[in-house]
């Protein structure tokens, strides 16, 4: 049977391909895997064990490394995942030995608006159901490890509150003397719950626990999930946790995971989510699954520790950074590369004519609702209107010292003139550009885009960092402000300014990265400026300090660290086949 994309769900045309699907140990096979070295759970889908893989292919050559960012996207998505595994498809159809590397669903976007990110059309990733519902349960080892250490702290508080420091001595406890006006994390679930963002917690009796304001965030915006995006061994990884600061004293001190001694707990369930999984694309190619998305409250890249084993594996190592190339780009260059050594030898810029003519002005882009006439119409004024902001990206990434490759992600309501201009623009500004069919024709459809690719890959480049370690913080994110996101400079609240002037005048967390909270709907920190923005200046309104990933992160504008589930929820058409089992509904 031909799957028709047109006529045919994501989730309709996964299961189709799942028939064909190849067992997990050959997929295993591909990337040279050796006994004991693939964990399998269940027949298509399994973990690598990391530490024995690692210290077997740690000193064999590395192959090409390619990153998949992105214009400024719409509400509803560009198609970054689908375009890397449409890339992984295209690069093993020209004769190459491609591996994929991309990042976990949260559950948050899969029951809500924006849905799963398995791509879609013939270039997704299978199994859809276990891909998007879980996997093997590192997200889940992650809200538990953290809410553990939320259970820590708030016992720590309320029994410090209810004895004096004879009791304490007696059961081996020093007195910590926790500021509860400076508690820094929040409770942790995978769910677009806006009414958990404020709550109080504590309320009842001595013996209910310490009252004060509290909230949740989303899994994937943990130091957590950033911990595992960057750690390189168990030891680092154990090493990190113990570093996270949690809360701090009346006094100023900090008190970190450590001082609570639920480090070790932690650690603990957080041992077999190390280990990356491994599923495949429609076509049989392998595809590393491993760390989180949201890469505008969080670092949003897959783990260093699947690329630095995928690059090892395969001819051409195929990653993907989350949202556009303001943020997603910024934090792999900038951040994840630093933690890995590695460099990119290419960079896929996706555009889109819709979103690009969304930038030109087009109508508002509502998730659930129909796309207006002017999106689905050939309108080149519009379209070259917003061809500003994917010369934004082009410099983005050219400012790095990569070679940008556009790829065109083309819908079937797409005309050849408007890929024509785009094209044009693409190239004068100095990127190539590749038409891509990979939705509607899966590998074949790539072919032109990994060739593209592949020629960008043995072009020369110099990769250099945006900034030097030794620049203060303030200069770094001003930097960042005014040459990427294109702002005249950044403003900073009181409380902003003075956690970095404390942040600057500790000499540990000086020398660390700067990992920006930013919406991903706009190169401003306002989703509603479209295009490439002027005029603006980028509001700092917080600084948080994730040590033991070794981050400091101002947060920018109003955005939140739980988002809010839409009044069209994706969950509202998921269902199960209660004859066979199979879930429904999933895009």
């Amino acid at each position: 049977m031909k799957l028709d994309p047109t006529q045919l769900a994501d989730w309709q045309i996964a299961e189709a391909a799942e028939k064909k699907i190849k067992p997990i140990q050959e997929i295993g096979e591909k990337l040279g895997l050796q006994e004991g070295e693939l964990i399998p759970m269940g027949r298509n889908v399994a973990k690598i064990d990391y530490t024995s893989t690692w210290n077997r292919v740690k000193d064999l050559p590395i192959g090409k490394y390619v990153d998949v960012t992105a214009i400024t996207p719409t509400p509803l998505g560009e198609g970054k995942t689908t375009t890397t595994m449409g890339l992984v498809e295209g690069l093993g159809i020209i004769g190459k030995k491609p591996v994929g590397a991309i990042r976990q669903p949260s559950s948050g976007p899969t029951f809500n608006i924006k849905g799963s990110a398995a791509g879609g059309g013939l270039a997704q990733c299978i199994p859809l159901a276990p891909f998007s519902l879980g996997l093997t349960g590192d997200i889940d080892a992650i809200t538990n490890a953290h809410n553990l250490c939320m259970v820590a702290l708030t016992a720590r508080m309320q029994h410090e509150h209810n004895y004096d420091d004879a009791r304490l001595k007696k059961i081996g406890i020093k007195r910590l003397d926790i500021d509860p006006e400076r508690v820094q994390i929040k409770w942790a679930m995978d769910f677009c719950a806006q009414a958990l963002r404020n709550i109080t917690i504590g309320k009842g009796g001595k013996m209910d626990g310490y009252e004060m304001e509290s909230g949740f965030q989303i899994t994937v915006s943990s130091e957590i999930m950033a911990i595992l995006a960057v750690a390189n061994s168990l030891s680092d990884m154990r090493e990190r946790i113990g570093k996270m600061v949690v809360a701090y004293s009346r006094s100023g001190a900090e008190v970190t995971t450590a001082d609570l001694e639920v480090d070790g707990a932690m650690t603990a369930l957080m041992v077999e989510a190390l280990n990356p999984n491994l599923v495949q694309t429609i076509e049989g190619n392998p595809v590393l699954v491993h760390a989180g998305p949201f890469a505008n409250i969080a670092i949003g890249q897959n783990s260093v520790i699947a690329d630095m084993l995928g690059i090892r594996m395969g001819e051409y190592l195929v990653t993907e950074s989350g949202f556009a190339a303001d943020i997603g780009y910024e934090k792999f260059w900038d951040l994840k590369c630093r933690y890995s050594g590695l460099k990119p030898d290419a960079v896929v810029i996706v555009a889109t004519v819709r979103a690009l003519k969304m930038h030109g002005g087009g109508p508002e882009v509502k998730p659930g609702k129909p796309l207006d006439e002017a999106y689905t119409n050939e309108n080149l004024q519009l379209l070259e209107a917003g061809c500003d902001n994917l010369i934004a990206h082009i410099e983005i990434v050219k400012k790095s010292g990569a070679n940008p490759v556009v790829c065109i992600n083309s819908f079937y309501t797409d005309t050849p003139a408007e890929h024509a201009l785009i094209r044009r623009i693409a190239e004068e500004t100095g990127a190539r550009c590749a038409v891509s069919e990979h939705w509607l024709k899966g590998g074949e459809g790539a072919v032109e885009l990994a060739e593209a690719v592949v020629a960008a890959c043995e072009e020369e480049h110099h990769f250099e960092f945006l900034y030097d370690l030794d620049m203060p913080l303030k200069e770094r994110v001003e930097k960042i402000a005014t040459e990427i996101y294109g702002a005249d400079g950044v403003e900073w609240s009181d409380e902003a300014e003075e956690k970095m002037t404390l942040f600057q005048n500790d000499p540990e967390v000086a020398k660390m990265g700067t990992c920006m909270v930013k919406t991903h709907l706009s190169l401003s920190h306002d989703p509603t400026l479209k295009g490439r923005p002027t005029g603006w200046t980028l509001p700092i309104r917080d600084v948080l300090i994730y040590k033991g990933a070794g981050f400091v992160v101002p947060v920018a504008g109003a955005i939140k660290l739980l988002p809010g589930t839409g009044s069209n929820p994706g969950f509202r058409q998921i269902d199960v086949d209660v004859d066979t089992g199979k879930v429904t509904g999933l895009f």
